[in-house]
């Protein structure tokens, strides 16, 4: 008789162990679900995309400031942005899940979240490939797995497609301007680094170790890009591109190519990161033609 219950002792906790769902973060934890989540509370706005574009948007229950896409996000209930949040909301909303961008959030709020004993997934997007991938994660922490993998797959197949259609471009030397004062810029790791080479441009400053360093203006000058770009709209040019004007020695300068790409696509690390790398090669290409 006892070897009867234990047996279906152990049983029982095969099934319920097979049940669970495991995913692995990108900060290398395993976050762990008995079920599919239910109450979700995003704190990014490429998170939140992400758990819309996998079928999971009804489970999302609050979403940090500028979660804006799709248009049914920006109805949801925030609970703070980047610098502060409502932790009592947070609580009181009993979320089973919450997505996270490392470094988006500091380790202070990351760990106070986990201290109130919630399951945290933190993601960190470095390259093109990781967006589908995590796609396929947040698909299975929804229960959304099918959608998902739809949706990874037209990803991957539109970046292919991308790549194929910029193979054999010649080599255009772009700066990539992620802030004017003090002038920085992204090295060849950071994402948007990654779409410049793949649209054949050569990133100036691609060699710098740091992701998102600082550099001189002497040093921008004296790299004589081809193509200066950034993310922004096209009517904050003035604003954005001021200085640069005064360098008429630098080309990009001299023949006037500068652009602006939209920074919901090209800035946020998404599904739709590979229309922003679209018209980044666009942008390039008209460059090149001059």
């Amino acid at each position: 008789m006892k070897r009867a219950a234990a047996a279906l002792t152990a049983l029982l906790c095969a099934l319920a162990c097979r049940a669970q769902i495991r995913v692995q973060d990108d900060s290398g934890q395993t976050v762990t679900l008995a079920a599919p989540a239910q109450r979700v509370i995003s704190l990014a706005p490429h998170l939140t995309e992400m758990a819309f574009a996998v079928g999971g948007g009804a489970a999302v229950k609050a979403v940090i400031r500028y979660s804006d896409h799709p248009a049914a996000a920006r109805s949801l209930p925030i609970v703070g942005d980047a610098f502060a949040l409502d932790f009592e909301a947070i609580a009181r909303l009993k979320p089973d899940l919450v997505l996270v961008w490392s470094s988006g959030l500091n380790e202070r709020h990351r760990a106070r979240l986990r201290a109130l004993g919630l399951a945290v997934y933190e993601s960190e997007i470095r390259q093109s490939g990781a967006i589908p991938d995590t796609l396929r994660r947040i698909g299975a922490l929804l229960g959304h797995g099918d959608a998902a993998e739809a949706a990874a797959a037209t990803y991957e197949r539109d970046w292919q497609a991308l790549r194929l259609r910029q193979a054999g471009r010649a080599p255009l030397r772009v700066f990539w301007q992620l802030w004017q004062d003090p002038l920085m810029t992204v090295n060849r790791e950071h994402l948007i680094g990654e779409a410049i080479e793949l649209c054949g441009g050569v990133n100036v400053f691609g060699a710098l170790p740091l992701l998102t360093p600082t550099v001189s203006w002497e040093a921008a000058v004296a790299a004589d890009p081809q193509l200066i770009a950034t993310s922004g709209r096209p009517v904050d040019a003035e604003r954005d591109f001021a200085r640069w004007r005064r360098f008429a020695q630098v080309s990009a300068v001299r023949q006037r190519q500068f652009a602006f790409i939209d920074g919901d696509l090209i800035g946020r690390m998404g599904p739709r990161f590979v229309q922003g790398a679209g018209a980044l090669c666009e942008a390039i290409d008209r460059a090149r033609s001059k």
